[in-house]
């Protein structure tokens, strides 16, 4: 079939892939002048020399699987490209969670009753949540929040693994976060066989690790990218659609939900329902504090107390660019205010004097707000018109995995 891709973001490259390697003819269209949609590379000045950035900083987790195949698909050796460490959540003093190298469920066993700063009620009681939740199938009642789910833990336990779990996962926080998607994450990480756990830290810039191989890929196949092209209406033709005028046998929106609802409202078809769920969705902030310091930490992402920032990477263990990176997820304020509270928060936790800023990025809407029992949009829209994405309904949060994952279930349902 010839196939239209409205966007260039991990799901709409992961879709052009898979319809390549199904044989189909392909257009990606994609409004912005660069791939990578929210997960994406961005070159800023700094001192006289050029800085590629990520929009933010990201992780990856062993159990992604469908993204590590996508990345050996296009060329990318996930090896190469991404440092893996076991799942790390200590603080700069050491106290708190590490999982060691081990096959589940040892590896979590491990690392709970190796925990430093947790007494043993503290880890008799986290064992036996993970031993309720692990009977219970990981499902819990749809409305449950995760603090909820959590309200028997001790408030240490709580502080210094549910929450930092929670935001990093689902960036919303644990009071307003759905427990059902919590427990799927923890089930497919830490249950999902070695490595799922793991943490992969990107060693290059993001559009590096996929979009950008995957547009060279497209390319040298005969396939068609167009950046810097926004799509303006949609209207079926019978049984093909037109996108500004060309003609299609399918068209995938990969596009973010409201661009994707704004191009559904220019057709004919009957598709209340689905904008309905589509402009429900509310979504939360990422800001990336980027700053410099001669000191090298001594992990390569620590977790933080307090507030605003969660954690911290510093990037000289990758081997770039002697950064460091701090993560405020479900980010509050101005970004000149974030900028300074986190630099005053980095000196404090990290004992760094010389930390200074770079430069500060804030996603306004990098991932919808995971709630409990919240309904979301799903693939299909119309005959031969579907979405795909991480908002679109799902078993996981707003991750670069759920993106993709949610290309190939939709690019099968319209096939």
């Amino acid at each position: 079939m010839n196939l239209a891709i409205v966007g260039a973001g991990w799901a709409g490259l992961a879709a052009a892939v898979h319809a390549t390697e199904s044989g189909h003819q392909v257009a990606v269209f994609e409004a912005a002048r660069h791939a990578g949609g929210r997960a994406r590379s961005v070159v800023q000045a700094h001192d006289g020399r050029t800085l590629t950035l990520d929009n933010g900083q990201h992780i990856m987790i062993g159990a992604y699987t469908e993204t590590l195949a996508l990345m050996r698909a296009v060329g990318v050796d996930p090896v190469q490209s991404l440092l893996r460490l076991p799942l790390d959540l200590r603080l700069p003093d050491g106290s708190g969670i590490a999982l060691p190298d081990r096959a589940p469920p040892w590896d979590a066993l491990a690392g709970i009753l190796g925990a430093r700063g947790l007494g043993w009620r503290d880890k008799a009681a986290l064992l036996a949540a993970t031993t309720r939740w692990q009977l219970a199938g990981f499902r819990c009642a749809p409305q449950t929040t995760v603090a909820e789910l959590c309200a028997s833990l001790p408030a240490r336990v709580q502080q210094t693994f549910v929450e930092p779990l929670c935001l990093s996962a689902l960036n919303t926080a644990a009071r307003q976060a759905s427990a059902g998607v919590f427990l799927r994450v923890l089930r497919d990480s830490l249950m999902g066989g070695r490595g799922g756990s793991n943490m992969l830290i990107p060693r290059r810039p993001l559009g590096a690790l996929f979009p950008e191989p995957a547009i060279a890929w497209l390319q040298a196949r005969g396939q068609s990218v167009q950046l810097g092209t926004r799509v303006n209406a949609l209207a079926r033709d019978g049984r093909q659609w037109r996108v500004d005028g060309q003609a299609f046998d399918r068209v995938l929106l990969a596009c973010p939900s409201w661009e994707a609802a704004r191009l559904v409202r220019t057709t004919d078809c009957a598709a209340d329902a689905w904008l309905a769920q589509a402009n429900a969705l509310q979504f939360e902030p990422i800001t990336t504090v980027y700053a410099t310091s001669a000191t090298r930490l001594p992990r390569p992402m620590m977790a933080l107390t307090g507030t605003p920032a969660q954690f911290v990477f510093d990037r000289r263990h990758l081997g770039e660019d002697g950064l460091l990176a701090f993560v405020v997820s479900v980010s509050r304020g101005t970004r000149e205010a974030l900028q300074q509270q986190v630099i005053a928060q980095g000196r404090a936790q990290l004992g760094l004097p010389d930390l200074q800023p770079v430069v500060t990025i804030v996603e306004k809407r990098a991932t919808f707000a995971c709630t409990p029992g919240l309904e979301r949009p799903g693939l299909q829209i119309a005959p031969g018109l579907a979405a795909c994405g991480e908002y679109v309904a799902g078993p996981y949060p707003g991750t670069i995995e759920g993106a993709v994952r949610s290309a190939r279930d939709a690019l099968a349902g319209i096939s």
